[in-house]
């Protein structure tokens, strides 16, 4: 394979973190409504802007082929160590199976690691079970039961 990058995002890269998450069968049934290319570019500045969040992207000779965003945050629970949160972790589908995803969260977890994480933590829809099975074998447990609420 030829060598695989992560970097932050750039407000050039959103066309293609907005299609990763089309080629989601899973994230369009959530949000079946498309929201415009401004709503997108104000919530990219807001993480931008964070110094706790990170919108990151793989890519291979410049295509752009997944997407992950990682938290880091701050807390009193275990003795007010920081926790990483991995979220929205995509490939695209022609890429899939090719180690890209393992090679993602390795980074990540390496991220957290160097930031003084105790704990790198993520959630997945129940109705994942692949990607259940992935983070599992990535060393990953299922020790909580979680709750949304929608507003």
């Amino acid at each position: 394979m030829t060598r695989l990058l992560i970097r932050d995002a750039t407000l050039a890269d959103l066309p293609a973190i907005i299609a990763l998450g089309e080629d989601d069968p899973v994230a369009v049934a959530r949000d079946p409504v498309a929201v415009p290319v401004s709503e997108h570019e104000a919530a990219f500045a807001l993480i931008e802007a964070d110094p706790g969040e990170r919108l990151l992207v793989a890519e291979i000779a410049g295509t752009v082929i997944g997407s992950f965003q990682l938290s880091f945050i701050p807390g009193i629970a275990r003795r007010g160590t920081w926790r990483g949160m991995i979220e929205s972790v995509r490939v695209t589908p022609t890429m899939q199976g090719r180690g890209i995803g393992r090679l993602m969260m390795l980074w990540a977890i390496d991220a957290c690691r160097a930031k003084g994480c105790h704990t790198v933590q993520l959630t997945s829809a129940t109705n994942r079970p692949d990607a259940h099975r992935f983070y599992e074998r990535l060393g990953f447990h299922p020790t909580h039961r979680g709750y949304k609420l929608k507003l």
